[in-house]
Order: structure tokens, then C-alpha cells, then sequence
């Protein structure tokens, strides 16, 4: 079986590939010859992931499956959500949006967060499905660690030993992700269709 996921996310396709069950093969976008930049319009995460996933199809006929992820963080009313990758501007720099999270914190001490992660999987009319996963914990005072991507380096799991996401390996990581999360209820989906 032949699936693309879409997403020019380096980290998230490592992150996503050991997870993948033998025989499934991963296309990138690229492998597709899809280089332009996939619309993000809708309000909701799983709006997101849905319309990421519909276009790739819908343009490029081949099964697609895409996610949308967003940080919510309770003491800011659930911002950033889904302008996540976008927090501190259209940049998409997650150092400038991990600064601004801090900044936006302060010394609050509510820290509580969580990850959510929505994946479709789109392969055909009709042919829809949607996974969702999420891990909540908190938000450190300062970033640690030089793994992982985006908030990786403040976010705390509440399942680990007080390490960040970044701080993790990669499989320790997996063991706890909201992205797994969501991509082992997709896994379990295709292993039974």
C-alpha cells in the first residue's frame, strides 16, 4: 500500500516513518511532486488536517494522510491552538514562537498544556477517516534539551520524568506523543482494512 503524507516536516516524517507497519510505503510530498505550499485556512485542527489531506488527493489522486498539531496551553485560553506554527508570526520560526509562549506566560503558575494532534486520512469519495491523539503536561520556565522541533524544548509530558520532549530520544518520545498517538489509531485503521 502506497500513502503520502502531507507534510514537508523533515522531523515529522522520521518521527512517523518507525511507526508505520511493514509493507505500508511512505511517499513525502516531494516523492509526489507536490512543492507548493498546502492550505491551512480552517479554524479547527482537524479542519486543517482534512483540507491538507482532501487537496493532495483531490490534485494529485493518490491516498493521503495529513495531520494538524497544536499546543494549547490553559492559562492562555488554549492559545496558541491552531496558529501554533504560526504563533509569533508567519516566519514559522519556532524559536520566535517559543519565545513568545514564555513571554506570553510570564511567571504564571498555571503552566498546564496540552498537544493535540489530528490526522485524516483521505483515499477516496466517501473514503474518510479521522485519528486524534494528545498528551497533556506542562510548560517549563526555560527550553531544554537539543532534540525534537517546535515546542519540543519547554514542553514537560506529564507520563516522563520531568524531562522536555527535546530532552527525550526519539523512541522515548514516540512512547508518550500526541502525533503517535493519533498515528497508531491510524496504523490500527489500515491494519484492519
Amino acid at each position: 500500500m502506497r500513502l503520502c503524507f502531507a507534510s514537508n516536516n523533515a522531523h515529522k516524517l522520521d518521527e512517523i516513518r518507525p511507526l508505520l507497519p511493514a509493507g505500508l510505503e511512505l511517499l513525502s510530498l516531494a516523492d509526489i511532486g507536490c512543492h507548493e505550499e498546502l492550505p491551512e485556512t480552517q479554524p479547527t485542527l482537524e479542519g486543517n488536517a482534512l483540507q491538507k489531506a482532501q487537496y493532495v488527493f483531490e490534485n494529485y489522486g493518490v491516498g493521503c494522510f495529513a495531520d494538524d498539531t497544536g499546543l494549547e496551553v490553559e492559562a492562555l485560553g488554549g492559545e496558541p491552538g491552531v496558529y501554533s506554527a504560526r504563533y509569533a508570526g508567519p516566519q514559522r520560526e519556532a524559536a520566535d514562537n517559543v519565545a513568545k509562549l514564555l513571554h506570553e506566560l510570564g511567571t504564571e503558575p498555571n503552566r498546564s498544556a496540552r498537544f493535540r494532534t489530528v490526522v485524516a486520512l483521505v483515499r477516496g469519495e466517501g473514503d474518510v477517516h479521522e485519528f486524534s491523539g494528545e498528551v497533556v503536561g506542562t510548560i517549563a520556565l526555560t527550553p531544554g534539551g537539543e532534540r525534537g522541533f517546535g515546542y519540543d524544548p519547554v514542553f514537560v509530558p506529564s507520563e516522563g520524568d520531568g524531562r522536555t520532549f527535546a530532552e527525550m530520544t526519539l523512541a522515548e518520545k514516540n512512547a508518550v506523543s500526541h502525533r503517535a498517538r493519533a498515528v497508531a489509531g491510524l496504523m490500527k485503521f489500515l491494519n484492519q482494512a
